[in-house]
């Protein structure tokens, strides 16, 4: 008898790409969750027309200043979007720092897969005055 992993997902990796024998390359598991976490914050809410209120609205803020206001309100539209549209996690915390340059934030996620409640971290840049200082 076998142990059984759960099954988190499986799907075309994003972006999509043409692998080197001409397919699609496939995700699954953790990398399936991050892959749609990474999909949720790219997708501006709207963006997609059968699903309208799918994705984040942190594309609304691309011209705000990188402040701590700013990176609170990230901090809170990142939230709300993970809790509504990644059902396989449970967020233990989202976090906003001013990136490496003073044009980019660092969007910090730790995660917990509720399957097999292992933890996870990932950050995800965000660029909102990109090209000005």
């Amino acid at each position: 008898m076998t142990a059984t992993r759960p099954f988190l997902g499986r799907g075309f990796g994003f972006p999509l790409r043409v692998g080197p024998r001409g397919g699609l390359p496939w995700v699954e598991d953790a990398t399936a969750v991050e892959r749609g976490i990474w999909i949720v914050l790219s997708v501006a809410r709207g963006e997609m027309p059968m699903q309208p209120r799918f994705g984040c609205g942190i594309q609304e803020l691309v011209f705000a200043d990188n402040t701590a206001a700013s990176r609170a309100v990230v901090a809170q539209l990142v939230t709300e979007a993970l809790s509504e549209w990644e059902p396989r996690i449970d967020l233990v915390d989202v976090r906003v720092r001013e990136g490496e340059e003073p044009t980019t934030m660092a969007i910090e996620i730790d995660y917990r897969i509720r399957a097999n409640n292992a933890f996870f971290n990932l950050v995800y840049p965000f660029y909102p005055r990109e090209g000005r200082s």
